[in-house]
């Protein structure tokens, strides 16, 4: 089992070419032997040993290059036998990062709100490959806006109690929820602002709703549009300076990005005359939005300064985007299937998976930070 979630791990990065098991002329470690690799086209061989000492597992994984027959990588892990998705996962990420020098997704999860058969609205995470699935207990009446906090210890979310919309933090370690901002009309979490112990959010408690960052330092928002028309959807930029957000100052709802302090505003979508839900990209080069083509919503991926905009989906309504911590995938919302679902999918547009089932339909995912169990 272990060696099938690295090799999931690793075929679904697009970086690995996965060969099948009935090909191998070798086994066990240590043997490795150049001659029983290269005439297949082989690149690289991963072998590994585990050894079972009660409830651990003590592994021991080679990386070897074939063709100058070297070891690129050899680490050793212990692991609890319950954890052995997590220590998979773990192997995935040394093995890509041996080869590619960054991080993949693999040691990742996803938020989302989940409604069950009987409605019921509850906060959901999940390993990058829809393994693991737990509740988190989080549920109310309406539940939408999940989004991580930087260091992945936390979420903030929007909620609907008492027939007012607040905006929520719940920490992973205590379990507590704590209300951190609430009043008249709809208020929406948005993402963490890089560097300022801040978020976004939407409110319409001033009248239309606008776009304000919030302080958790001060514990007071401040606003940033002041636009007569809608402002909302706000995904801050990697560096923390700008934010996508979604306005219809146009006549129809479309991407923009402008600076925290209201400056540098700039359209950059017009693929089509409604566009809505953008997210910035991790690595900073790309922005995510569903836009509708043909009476269907699809998702889009466009670079920064607006250019280059290519369509990603073509089935069913897609929508939410949500980028992997490595900038490399998209999580998204489709209800290809009759039902909807959480899919994942390069930004190639390639390597479509569904991670979860129709026992629980699935809205407002958000991708979590690296390296989260």
């Amino acid at each position: 089992e272990l060696a099938d979630i690295i090799r999931a791990d690793l075929g679904l990065s697009g970086v690995f070419e996965i060969v099948p098991k009935e090909v191998y002329l070798e086994s066990d470690l240590p043997a490795f032997n150049k001659s029983n690799w290269t005439p297949l086209g082989i690149d690289l061989v991963l072998k590994g040993a585990v050894l079972k000492e009660g409830d651990r597992l003590q592994v021991t994984v080679y990386l070897f290059d074939v063709v100058n027959a070297e070891v690129i990588l050899k680490k050793q892990y212990s692991s609890k036998e319950k954890f052995l998705r997590p220590l998979g996962h773990s192997v995935s990420n040394d093995v890509y990062r041996a080869i590619t020098g960054q991080d993949g997704p693999f040691r990742t999860k996803i938020a989302f709100v989940g409604i069950n058969r009987k409605g019921k609205r509850s906060i959901y995470i999940m390993d990058w490959d829809g393994k693991r699935l737990k509740n988190t207990g989080i549920s109310g009446e309406l539940l939408t806006a999940v989004h991580w906090s930087l260091d992945g210890k936390s979420i903030i979310y929007s909620s609907l109690k008492g027939k007012r919309w607040g905006i929520y933090l719940a920490s992973f370690r205590t379990g507590k929820e704590r209300l951190l901002f609430r009043a008249s009309g709809t208020n929406i979490a948005g993402g963490f602002v890089k560097g300022r112990n801040s978020f976004l959010f939407s409110s319409s408690y001033k009248g239309s709703p606008d776009i304000f960052i919030y302080n958790l330092d001060e514990g007071r928002e401040s606003r940033i549009t002041w636009n007569r028309g809608i402002e909302v959807s706000p995904s801050p930029s990697p560096d923390g300076k700008w934010m996508a957000f979604v306005s219809n100052r146009s006549g129809t709802p479309q991407i923009y990005k402008m600076r925290l302090d209201g400056t540098g505003l700039k359209r950059i979508s017009f693929t089509g005359g409604y566009n809505t839900s953008p997210d910035w990209s991790p690595r900073g080069d790309l922005i995510a939005f569903s836009g509708l083509v043909g009476g269907k919503h699809q998702i889009f991926i466009v670079n920064a300064d607006g250019t280059e905009p290519r369509q990603l989906t073509s089935r069913g309504n897609n929508e939410d985007p949500t980028f992997s911590p490595d900038g490399r995938f998209l999580a998204f919302v489709s209800d290809r299937k009759g039902y909807r679902a959480i899919y994942i999918i390069r930004v190639d547009g390639e390597g479509l998976k569904r991670l979860t089932g129709r026992d629980i339909e699935a809205v407002s995912p958000d991708w979590s930070p690296l390296n989260i169990f």
